[in-house]
């Protein structure tokens, strides 16, 4: 080359690259336009209805009567208000926590106590944070109960929190697990951003710690979890599990109130519905374009800071009030945690009393035999759709990386169109697409099955599965590639005898993430399993409406327990593995 480069394809010699380039660029396209089929499928299944064309039902015509009767809906301003609220308050404040977290703490010990700190309160599942929240900061919960004495309280406070009208709590909740999520990502960024030289740099011209990440580091790391930031927006506008929790209920959320409507006997509001799927994608593409706009603002304050001179140096609260939302989103998903741990073996316990007056495992044992049969769907259902996602995902990543030439030292990034493909189940709204699933399941006359529901699965598992994998794939040192080569290894057996043993600590991690995402999927398997295929989560979402908080401790105990042992699993298996082998357990 002109300037002396050379171009590098990850060590492996010309003849493998060469030898069907085709092939290797078409598989990430084709996988990743599976994954992505089901949503343009799912929301063709709801158009027609809602413009009154469903021959099942004796629709024969097109029509705008399920959009008049739409509007007709009492309410529906407020719950689609609140849905596009809750899009942007949430993610505004999960992205807003998570850069002056990463600003204020890179590269010290509290990252790294943050960081060994993702896989459990990743394990936990949307619904069972949401009780475990719930039973905190309910008038008769944990908080109100030591706060009793000092403040003099007898019985509850007459207070609404849990299911107030402008869903603050369910908001809370949604935060307190978006900063994981968020966290996640950025550290999978940050390397890239290379935050040591370029903090370097601005330190030396006199930025304090915070305003040299934020105006150097931080914009880059941005622009790579871009994506993932659209899906938190996506997902809180349109969430279901968490809003039967912890939102209001008159009037709830637009999601909720879609739900509703699904599962209602009368079969004639399925066009009602499919009308409200569609406005639920507009509230969505709304939120989301409301974001990208500010996206562009918070650019423009950005600039006009840097352009001031101001440089920060004085920023020792700052950074005290940077570890407080991260601090209270981990806090309150570990004491919601133990909160439903107390209950589930709680005997007697009356307000104001600190902790139960007995423990008892006889809630457990009246429950237990009764979610034997939900825990093994789930296992099976999250271990199937974990290990599918796993092999299409290593399959998108390895292929890519050896089709694309690069130049030495270049680290391959995925084509954004195919990222957009793979992450665009979690940026169109779950309700909108997966009820139109429901529909053209039901009108060709299938009956729900396991596969049928570790397809639906995986379609959500794929892009965490990637979302995980990408950066240690990506980022393992090509050399390896060029020895293998050297001994005459192929493909194939660079990746089983190399590339698979360095990576097998984030594999096992993206797989554990896939399996925690496919346990807390409510809305997919409550409508492909049509009620025959239940989850631990669905019946612990089921049993919200009872009232009886022992049993839903035990089985969002249960919802919990199931992906942790997961994400333990593969934080030892490397251990075990490599326990004489140090250097490659941290590969």
């Amino acid at each position: 080359m002109p300037d002396g480069r050379k171009t590098a394809r990850n060590g492996s010699n010309d003849d493998d690259v060469s030898a069907s380039p085709r092939l290797l660029r078409a598989i990430p396209w084709s996988i990743a336009g599976l994954l992505a089929a089901p949503v343009a499928v799912g929301l063709a299944g709801v158009v027609l209805p809602a413009f009154g064309y469903l021959p099942a039902l004796g629709g024969t015509s097109l029509s705008l009567g399920p959009f008049r009767e739409l509007l007709a809906q009492p309410g529906l301003f407020a719950s689609s208000l609140l849905s596009f609220a809750s899009g942007l308050v949430t993610t505004a404040l999960s992205v807003l926590a998570v850069s002056l977290f990463l600003a204020a703490f890179h590269g010290t010990g509290a990252m790294r106590i943050a960081r060994r700190a993702l896989g459990p309160l990743l394990a936990i599942p949307h619904a069972a944070a949401a009780f475990g929240l719930a039973f905190l900061i309910a008038p008769s919960g944990l908080l109100f109960r030591l706060a009793a004495a000092p403040l003099g309280l007898d019985r509850p406070p007459d207070l609404l929190i849990v299911g107030d009208p402008l869903g603050l709590s369910m908001m809370a909740g949604l935060i307190a697990k978006e900063i994981p999520f968020l966290m996640l990502v950025a550290f999978a960024a940050l390397p890239q951003a290379e935050p040591q030289r370029r903090t370097m740099l601005a330190r030396s011209l006199g930025y304090g710690r915070m305003a040299a990440f934020l105006h150097t580091v931080w914009p880059s790391v941005y622009r790579q979890i871009r994506l993932p930031v659209l899906a938190v927006v996506a997902f809180a506008s349109s969430v279901v599990d968490v809003a039967l929790i912890l939102g209001p209920s008159v009037p709830p959320t637009l999601a909720v109130r879609l739900l509703q409507w699904m599962g209602d006997p009368d079969l004639s509001l399925r066009f009602l519905a499919s009308a409200g799927a569609l406005l639920q994608l507009a509230v969505t593409a709304g939120a989301l374009l409301v974001w990208l706009g500010l996206e562009r603002l918070c650019a423009r304050l950005g600039a006009a800071i840097a352009a001031r001179g101001r440089r920060g140096t004085n920023d020792g609260a700052a950074r005290g009030l940077a570890m407080l939302p991260v601090a209270l989103a981990g806090l309150s998903l570990a004491l919601g945690l133990l909160v439903l741990a107390i209950w589930s073996f709680a005997g007697l316990w009356s307000f104001p009393d600190p902790l139960p007056q007995a423990f008892t495992t006889q809630t457990l044992e009246r429950a237990l035999p009764r979610a034997e049969g939900p825990i093994v769907t789930t296992a099976m259902v999250a271990g199937l759709s974990g290990v599918i996602a796993l092999l299409a995902v290593v399959a998108m990543l390895e292929s890519h990386r050896r089709a694309v030439p690069r130049l030495a030292g270049e680290r391959p990034v995925l084509p954004s169109l195919i990222a957009g493909l793979l992450y665009l189940p979690l940026i169109v709204p779950q309700i909108a697409f997966v009820f139109g699933l429901q529909i053209l399941v039901v009108a060709s006359g299938f009956e729900p099955s396991l596969a049928f529901l570790v397809a639906v699965h995986l379609v959500f598992v794929a892009p965490y599965v990637a979302l995980a994998l990408v950066g240690p794939w990506f980022a393992l040192d090509p050399r390896y590639d060029g020895v293998a080569a050297s001994l005459r290894h192929g493909p194939v057996a660079t990746l089983l005898r190399i590339r698979i043993p360095l990576l097998l600590a984030p594999i096992l991690t993206a797989f554990a993430i896939g399996f925690a995402v496919s346990v807390g999927q409510y809305l997919p398997t409550v409508l492909i399993g049509a009620g025959r295929l239940t989850t631990i989560t669905t019946e612990a979402v089921a049993l919200a409406s009872g009232g009886n908080r022992r049993i839903v401790g035990v089985y969002a105990l249960l919802q919990t327990i199931v992906p942790a042992l997961v994400f333990l699993a593969a934080s030892l298996v490397p251990v075990l593995v490599y326990r004489r082998r140090r250097g490659m357990e941290g590969a």
